[in-house]
């Protein structure tokens, strides 16, 4: 029998570079929220017994993805089966909608998934606890994905910590067909400089934290066009913020028919662009 399972796009509503560590990676401090139920950027992961382990990937945005052993889903079905101890064959379906290279988190998504579905699938059993260490070897955005809803990152984003729901404000994701390479963004942070290393300050129960991404800077460095998206939503009254390494940009709106005023006038003005309204 065949089991799907979800895997959304996410958010960094505030990411803090607190400076980079002797093993290479960064020190962040991150408030990540889960978009869950926004079906445009949600893709799916389908599983079923068989005699072997294969991949299909299909969907708008699956087009250039490999479905071999470097494939993040691939790479956690085989985690899966080191924990196991025994082999899982399955055939797999991934129908990709997130846009790959827009630090939304995609090919993260599809790997927690992968973890809670072949999980499922072949009965293993294994809890939460069991599961982020394996989505901590795969990368640092996966064990959020585990946990779902908003949640506090922090070392290289890997030790996450759930919090309190805090509603999303009235919000466009624009993303304008670019790609970015996120190890090129951080290694770019040492052209750039370091922004000064400020942690996030203690918010009360449920407020929104700061409305921050340290990686800004580096990404323009790298990709100079994203500026171009940048001035465009602010001249739509939004306040942009970049969605992780970027290419996709978040902006929030004081209201509701602000935001709908602003998706208008932008894809009228700029058509090769995807808007989401959230």
């Amino acid at each position: 029998m065949a089991l799907t399972i979800q895997a959304p796009a996410k958010l960094n509503r505030f990411l803090a570079v607190l400076g980079r560590r002797a093993d290479g990676f960064h020190e962040l401090e991150l408030v990540t929220t889960v978009l869950e139920g926004v079906p445009d950027l949600t893709d799916t992961l389908t599983a079923e017994p068989a005699e072997a382990l294969t991949l299909e990937i299909s969907g708008p945005t699956g087009e250039g993805l490999t479905a071999d052993e470097a494939n993040l889903v691939i790479r956690a079905w085989r985690l899966l089966e080191d924990a196991a101890r025994r082999a899982l064959p399955a055939r797999l379906h991934l129908e990709k909608r997130i846009p790959h290279g827009a630090g939304l988190g995609g090919g993260s998504s599809d790997a927690a998934a992968a973890l809670r579905l072949g999980n499922r699938l072949f009965g293993l059993g294994l809890d939460e606890a069991s599961l982020l260490p394996l989505a901590a070897r795969l990368g640092s955005d996966v064990p959020l994905f585990l946990l779902g809803g908003t949640v506090l990152g922090l070392g290289r984003g890997e030790r996450v910590f759930p919090l309190r729901p805090v509603p999303l404000e009235p919000l466009l994701l624009v993303h304008p067909g670019l790609h970015v390479s996120t190890p090129s963004v951080y290694r770019a942070l040492q052209d750039v400089g370091y922004p000064f290393p400020e942690a996030l300050a203690s918010q009360p129960g449920g407020a929104a934290p700061p409305w921050r991404n340290d990686l800004t800077g580096a990404a323009l460095w790298v990709c100079p066009p994203l500026a171009e998206v940048r001035e465009a939503l602010r001249d739509s009254g939004g306040e942009p913020l970049l969605c992780g390494s970027g290419s996709c940009w978040a902006a929030r709106y004081r209201s509701v028919p602000d935001r709908q005023t602003a998706a208008t006038a932008l894809r009228a003005d700029h058509p090769d662009w995807k808007i989401w309204e959230l």
